[in-house]
């Protein structure tokens, strides 16, 4: 029954009434609010949008989406007022895994990973060899080590496709405890990811707890403190002189801009103890600037994770 009609009741067919009158008035009255109503239009549902059709990007790369976070934390606010003026988008997370503390600096902003993401990859493909009750063959071992310490994009297109691919990435993921990573089907340095995330990454190839056996976790390990020695920028620069950083970089000029993603994670030693950092950055106006800032940044944000000053 249309709302229009509801409330009307018509008087009994028993013969003729004084109320009469006042009924073909009430009736005329309604059909002239019926012919009113009926040129209004409907309302708008709340939250209801025209759909209009997008053209199609000029770059294949995927359009990242705006980051969400609803206002910084105390840690983000005090790694802040610490960090040197930014330059682009750049976003820490700074975990200490003996005391179980995390310092982060709009950590959940979703950035591509370019090269880092090689880590996550051998990651999987250590887990999946693990599920199948096997270890590496000498030809896995061999591409592994040319996609970690020589960041071959060759070697990372066949292990890329040995775990499956984004599905593969994306089962793995699940199982190390990784959320806020999201392979594409377009590339696998296109994979999107927040340095939140990358430091979740970086406690699965280390604690004991891991899915990850103690093997798989030495042989990350050790791959990672292989790098060769032009790819040892970065996080690195925080560690302590004498150690050596379990470490990874990624670079990747954007079609569309011509700007840079630089982003870097590791394991490192910083005053004596184990800290676990990801940064993140992108819209660089070139590599060494990115670099630059990212290296002063991973100064930074070591200092506010440890309570001392730059």
């Amino acid at each position: 029954m249309s709302p229009a009609r509801e409330g009307i009741h018509r008087a009994p067919r028993s013969g003729p009434s004084l109320l009469a009158p006042a009924a073909i008035v009430l009736v005329c009255a309604t059909l002239l609010w019926l012919v009113v109503s009926g040129n209004r239009a409907d309302p708008t549902p709340f939250g209801a949008a025209a759909t209009t059709t997008a053209a199609p990007p000029e770059s294949p790369e995927p359009t990242l989406p705006p980051s969400h976070t609803p206002g910084p934390t105390p840690t983000e606010t005090a790694l802040a007022a610490a960090l040197p003026e930014i330059t682009g988008n750049l976003s820490v997370a700074v975990l200490d895994p003996t005391a179980d503390t995390l310092v982060t600096y709009n950590a959940d902003r979703p950035y591509v990973t370019a090269s880092i993401v090689k880590v996550d990859i051998l990651a999987t493909l250590l887990l999946q060899a693990q599920q199948a009750n096997r270890t590496l063959t000498d030809t896995e071992r061999s591409t592994a080590a040319a996609m970690i310490e020589t960041s071959d994009n060759d070697a990372a297109d066949t292990l890329w496709s040995a775990i499956g691919g984004a599905a593969g990435l994306r089962t793995a993921n699940t199982t190390l405890g990784l959320t806020d990573t999201e392979p594409t089907g377009l590339s696998w340095g296109l994979t999107r990811t927040t340095a939140g995330d990358q430091v979740r990454l970086l406690d699965a190839i280390t604690a004991a707890d891991s899915p990850l056996d103690a093997a798989s976790r030495a042989y990350l390990a050790d791959l990672m403190t292989s790098v060769q020695a032009d790819q040892t920028w970065g996080v690195s620069t925080a560690a302590d002189p004498g150690t050596t950083p379990a470490l990874k970089n990624g670079w990747l000029p954007r079609d569309a801009t011509g700007l840079w993603v630089i982003n870097s994670i590791a394991h490192i030693t910083h005053t004596g103890h184990p800290l676990l950092i990801a940064i993140l950055s992108d819209n660089q106006p070139s590599m060494p600037a990115g670099i630059t800032q990212l290296e002063s940044a991973a100064q930074a944000a070591v200092s506010a994770a440890a309570g001392t000053s730059p």
